[in-house]
């Protein structure tokens, strides 16, 4: 399983891709899109971040995304610009149909460092650990997109708590439903 974690941001986008073979994970490819860098302008910025999104899934073929779920902050306008970019992260992912899974920021931190209250230093130094990345990348939003992308590889083994619908139910067990 191939998977594309994503820090969205309207200034810079991390991204990760690891693999997950059996019980071990490795790095594909990771980096940033700096999208303020190339425009000032929001509407570009976020073309920006679509079109560079779109050749990374060409190149590594993910099988999902994840992405770590909006958090409110104090800045209203700071919050809608990331939730601009977060879209346009997944309209990249969808446009290509790789379904698209979610996490809040404590899910992601506690999955990877075993404390949802985990400090960016934590959660890098366990990425890199976790990953057997020797450098140490420019930026967090690398190392929170990786952090992304192991989580959900390690969500993706246990069993789900979602017991599903009713109507489910009656599809897969219709010799349990009695007749009236």
């Amino acid at each position: 399983m191939i998977v594309l974690g994503i820090d969205p941001g309207s200034v810079i986008c991390g991204y990760g891709v690891i693999e997950k073979k059996k019980n071990s994970l490795c790095v594909v490819e990771y980096g940033v899109i700096k999208a303020k860098k190339a425009y000032d302008e929001l509407p570009y910025r976020l073309r920006e971040i679509y079109q560079r999104l779109i050749k990374v899934i060409d190149r590594t073929k993910p099988d999902v995304a994840a992405f770590e779920s909006t958090f409110y902050s104090k800045n209203a306008q700071s919050l809608l610009k990331l939730a601009h970019a977060r879209a346009s992260a997944m309209l990249a992912a969808a446009m290509n149909d790789i379904p698209i899974s979610e996490y809040s920021p404590r899910e992601v931190k506690k999955s990877v460092t075993g404390k949802g209250s985990a400090s960016k230093e934590q959660v890098q130094f366990m990425v890199k650990t976790l990953l057997k990345i020797k450098e140490t990348p420019e930026f967090y939003d690398v190392t929170d997109a990786l952090a992304v992308a192991v989580c959900h590889s390690l969500k993706s083994e246990l069993p789900s708590k979602k017991a599903g619908s009713w109507e489910d139910f009656i599809k897969k067990n219709p010799e349990r439903i009695a007749k009236i």
